[in-house]
């Protein structure tokens, strides 16, 4: 009997184990930050680092000159392609954040940021449609609502009242 309670106890460890297993393997996707996919890459880039400072410090200008020079290095990181495009919205060069919205959505056609974001800067150009079409997109993307799909939400109501 001893073996037999044994052997049981021990199948139910491993049914446990292989049951809470896939949990804690993904456990650290949750938790990721929603406006970087790729959080590490002010680690291992002093350039877009000292972005992230001028960004905080409001300085757009020196944001977009850091994050420029660490795009040759990154060409293909979402997250750069979007603090670019809010660094060069927030000097309002429309031409330049738009380019670099569009392709941080091509790099990662479900980055909430980038999606909010340019739906922001649309309606700041006028372009209720634009913004509305990334509202949807966030919808589609937000399976649970998000804070980048309140916020433009937000920001269209808020337009919308201002015409």
């Amino acid at each position: 009997m001893r073996g037999f309670a044994g052997l049981v106890r021990a199948s139910l460890a491993v049914a446990a184990i292989a049951t809470f297993t896939p949990v804690a393997t993904f456990a650290p996707i949750a938790a990721a930050d929603p406006f970087e996919a790729n959080p590490d890459l002010a680690t291992r880039d002093e350039d877009f680092a000292a972005g992230k400072k001028a960004i905080e410090k409001k300085d757009w200008a020196e944001a977009a000159r850091l994050f420029t020079l660490s795009e040759r290095r990154n060409p293909d990181s979402a997250d750069l392609q979007n603090y670019l495009g809010y660094a060069y919205r927030n000097q309002k060069q429309f031409d330049l954040a738009f380019k670099h919205y569009e392709r941080a959505i091509e790099l990662d056609p479900r980055h909430r940021g980038a999606h909010e974001y340019i739906g922001e800067a649309y309606l700041m150009t006028g372009n209720l449609a634009g913004a509305e079409k990334h509202l949807a997109a966030l919808k589609e993307i937000c399976l649970l609502p998000c804070e980048e799909l309140k916020d433009l939400e937000r920001a269209v109501a808020e337009y919308r009242r201002g015409k």
